[in-house]
């Protein structure tokens, strides 16, 4: 579904991205995993089109995405879920849903209210007056509004209270057993092995390791090394 090779990126004289590689297939949910700095959030926008990589190839069901505009990958099915929540403040929790609905989409109103019980309580409350917990949910929401191929959630429960937590890995395992396809950071080991079906470490800018969360797990070596644990 999705093929990343040879992807090289950074922002000005600084070099990000070297030789970066990752493949996720329909139906998976993979994980970029790795200490802070390492490239994880780099490789996203890369992916995303809002930065322009200087080398490497993204293609999205075979076609040929790299430096293309956002809204271009967005219409190719991928689906974003940013770090740092980013909900339109100015509107209700409603209008936010409806403004990147695809008429294409599986996902209505019904289906995100019954994963989110409480956006269909705030429904119609400024998305700038939700906690922080809410405001993520309905991000979650608007990404799959847009009926993606490829949902990608970048640092979604940082941050977030224990129970807000357990509601986002809650919707990743109900969406999971959906056949979504998804791509998660996340630094919570643990809870990513419920959903995750195989890790991918990066390491300044490369990809050094993939393999399962039980493998990762009987190497507590590679914890220590890459990811600081």
């Amino acid at each position: 579904m999705l093929e990343v090779s040879g992807l090289r990126a950074g922002y000005g004289l600084s070099q990000v991205l070297f030789d970066m590689h990752l493949k996720i297939e329909q139906g998976e949910v993979v994980s970029l995993i790795g200490r802070n700095g390492m490239g994880k959030t780099t490789t996203v926008k890369s992916i995303m089109g809002l930065l322009k990589p200087s080398a490497g190839s993204v293609r999205i069901n075979g076609k040929e995405m790299r430096g293309k505009q956002p809204f271009h990958i967005a219409q190719a099915g991928l689906g974003l879920v940013p770090e740092g929540r980013r909900a339109f403040g100015s509107l209700s929790v409603r209008e936010n849903l409806l403004a990147t609905a695809s008429r294409a989409s599986r996902w209505d109103l019904t289906r995100i209210y019954q994963l989110f019980p409480r956006l269909e309580e705030r429904q119609q409350q400024l998305s700038k007056t939700l906690s922080g917990g809410e405001q993520q949910m309905l991000v979650v929401g608007r990404a799959l509004m847009t009926g993606p191929q490829l949902l990608i959630l970048d640092e979604a429960t940082e941050g977030l209270a224990p129970i807000i937590r357990e509601t986002i890995w809650n919707c990743l395992t109900t969406l999971k057993a959906e056949g979504e396809t998804i791509l998660v950071i996340d630094k919570n080991l643990k809870e990513m092995a419920r959903v995750v079906d195989r890790h991918h470490i990066i390491e300044k800018g490369r990809q050094v390791w993939e393999g399962t969360p039980q493998q990762l797990a009987a190497s507590p070596d590679l914890s220590h090394r890459y990811l600081g644990v």
